[in-house]
């Protein structure tokens, strides 16, 4: 028999995670981005530009997990890891660089919480936010593409980091 969210045994848990995203503006992304903070029990999802509509394009994606996610609007992404710096969080970005660590091989501590931030769906993340971070960390990636959509990137570090905090 197939399972839905009213008959599964999930027990709900939220982790030490906040999810900051620099200029993602894509309505639908932002819809699943939503939808994935609620599945993996992030803690804050901030979307951060000034860009950024809530309409029913995004809706139709978020599937109502807009209304159970704990969320804000930010115009500035580097203003919001400064912040969270600044209250111990660990800015971990989520981007391709010459210094950045195979996230398969990244471990993630539950020491302080974690601000991972992705980014722009044509930029990545900014260079400020980039100096900013205590790590930086990509999806080894074996096709001739260097980037995946900033979604499927997200879900993927989602999953390893809640798989190593349990």
């Amino acid at each position: 028999m197939q399972l839905n969210h009213y008959n599964t045994s999930f027990k709900k848990r939220t982790f030490p995670i906040i999810l900051v995203c620099d200029n993602v503006t894509n309505a639908p992304n932002i819809g699943s981005l939503f939808r994935v903070s609620d599945a993996f029990g992030v803690e804050k999802l901030i979307l951060c530009g000034s860009d950024i509509c809530l309409g029913r394009k995004m809706a139709k994606t978020s599937r109502a997990t807009e209304k159970v996610v704990d969320y804000q609007i930010s115009e500035s992404a580097a203003a919001v890891a400064e912040d969270l710096k600044k209250l111990n969080y660990q800015i971990i970005s989520l981007e391709i660089t010459s210094n950045s660590k195979p996230i398969h091989n990244f471990k993630f501590l539950n020491k302080r919480p974690i601000a991972l931030v992705i980014g722009d769906e044509n930029f990545g993340v900014s260079e400020h936010i980039l100096s900013l971070s205590d790590d930086v960390i990509h999806v080894d990636m074996f096709g001739q593409n260097s980037s995946m959509n900033v979604v499927q990137a997200t879900n993927i570090a989602l999953y390893e980091m809640t798989k190593q905090l349990l």
